[in-house]
């Protein structure tokens, strides 16, 4: 099958075996620009396991990953950063004793980490940018404030914020719900649906609630392949999805 030139990233065969098991077995799936893209299936279904083939954190076995043309499976991981995909963790990976501003001014382009971040001035452009990503991720009334004091919905606002602030093209985002209070989930929903006016985001999520507020498109795995795609609806109403996911 020939990717189409409109897809921002393809996913063709692709394969991963851990000793002999196939975590991910022959999976092919397109994303399109400004799509939010739902991964859900079981656990043990290989979803993470996608995200961590795509951002390079894990080689494949077999298969083709294209993101705007270019071959993520022949990138290293920055460079797969570099080239425009942004990937957050289950787990928010925050600095707790720096405070919202410095988190996001590290996260800036052109700071290149900690000493980067030291290294140039910051001037009113980084500053502007800064209070602009503030305001979209709800925490530009705690730019101020030490992230260690936010809650664990705002530390993984923060991070999203911090992904943004590279302007990626694709987003990847594992469980961003997870642990977040029902008007947290509000929020994070409006916040997801505001970003894929002007990128890509493939998230992987359990709450059903939080999929049908977001999804464009669902594909739902297991045992590493794809057992249905298409709209929430149309997933929900697959009797194969029934049986081994959703009736349980």
């Amino acid at each position: 099958m020939n990717a189409r030139p409109d897809f921002l990233l393809t996913v063709e065969n692709l394969t991963v075996s851990f000793d002999g098991f196939k975590a991910v077995n022959g999976l092919s799936f397109y994303v399109e620009p400004n799509e939010c893209r739902v991964i859900i299936g079981p656990n043990g279904a290989g979803k993470t396991t996608v995200l961590d083939l795509i951002c390079g954190r894990t080689r494949a076995t077999d298969g083709k990953v294209e993101f705007k043309g270019q071959d993520l499976l022949k990138m290293r991981e920055d460079q797969i950063v570099h080239a425009g995909v942004g990937r957050k963790f289950q787990t928010p990976t925050v600095y707790e004793d720096l405070t919202v501003f410095e988190n996001l001014e590290i996260s800036y382009p052109k700071g290149h980490g900690v000493f980067g971040a030291l290294m140039f001035r910051r001037d009113d452009p980084v500053k502007e940018r800064i209070h602009e990503i503030a305001s979209v991720v709800f925490l530009d009334d705690l730019l101020d404030m030490k992230a260690a004091f936010l809650s664990h919905g705002q530390k993984q606002w923060l991070e999203i914020g911090m992904l943004l602030i590279q302007d990626p093209e694709l987003l990847m985002l594992d469980e961003p719900v997870a642990g977040m209070s029902v008007a947290e989930r509000k929020q994070t929903a409006e916040l997801l649906n505001r970003i894929i006016q002007d990128r890509s985001v493939i998230v992987i999520e359990h709450d059903m609630k939080f999929v049908e507020d977001i999804a464009t498109r669902v594909t739902v795995l297991h045992q590493g392949k794809v057992l249905s795609e298409g709209s929430m609806a149309h997933v929900q109403a697959d009797p194969k999805v029934i049986e081994v996911y959703l009736g349980h």
